[in-house]
């Protein structure tokens, strides 16, 4: 399909992007070390959530590890799993993974970029509409404050779409905790 997200122009622009601020951040220094100090350069974290209501419940997981290349430099992976249902109109799964690069210009402030792409699957209860099963990708710039292992911040949605995001709003706040 020629008109999906991959070869709009904007797409391509932001992904070179996001390529070339989480690949530049790879870099080492030249000092030897004893042994291998991978382990002690990841964190891990994530995310876990669970609503209900009037007919309306919602589980949410998302485990993720970022590996942090010096004080202010690090990139990560995440997976996320949510099952959405309400009993009166649909049931949703949404599952998907998003890669992160994180850049702390000060210790209290965190920039990211992150690339998520999620798989929606919508089932309707009602034969007026239709089931539905598409890839959503996301292209988010974030900003946050950090103190210790949590930072809260606010992240934008550059590829947002009103008809198919599973977000409500091209601006998204967030909450990291990593160990």
């Amino acid at each position: 399909m020629r008109d999906s997200y991959f070869f709009q122009p904007k797409f391509i622009v932001l992904a070179f992007f996001m390529a070339f601020i989480s690949f530049s951040s790879f870099g080492q220094s030249n000092t030897p070390t004893q042994g291998s100090n991978f382990w002690r350069n990841v964190r891990f974290g994530g995310g876990l959530g669970l609503s209900f209501g009037n007919n309306i419940f919602s589980a949410t997981v998302a485990p993720s590890a970022i590996y942090d290349f010096n004080p202010q430099f690090a990139a990560g992976i995440s997976l996320n799993y949510t099952y959405f249902k309400d009993d009166d109109f649909f049931k949703s799964t949404i599952v998907g993974g998003s890669f992160i690069g994180l850049y702390s210009p000060l210790r209290e402030i965190q920039l990211s970029t992150e690339f998520e792409y999620m798989n929606v699957n919508r089932d309707f209860d009602d034969p007026i509409f239709e089931d539905d099963n598409y890839w959503q990708p996301a292209v988010f710039f974030g900003v946050g404050y950090t103190t210790n292992n949590v930072t809260i911040g606010v992240r934008y949605n550059v590829l947002h779409d009103d008809d198919k995001s599973i977000y409500a709003d091209a601006l998204v706040p967030f909450v990291r905790v990593f160990f």
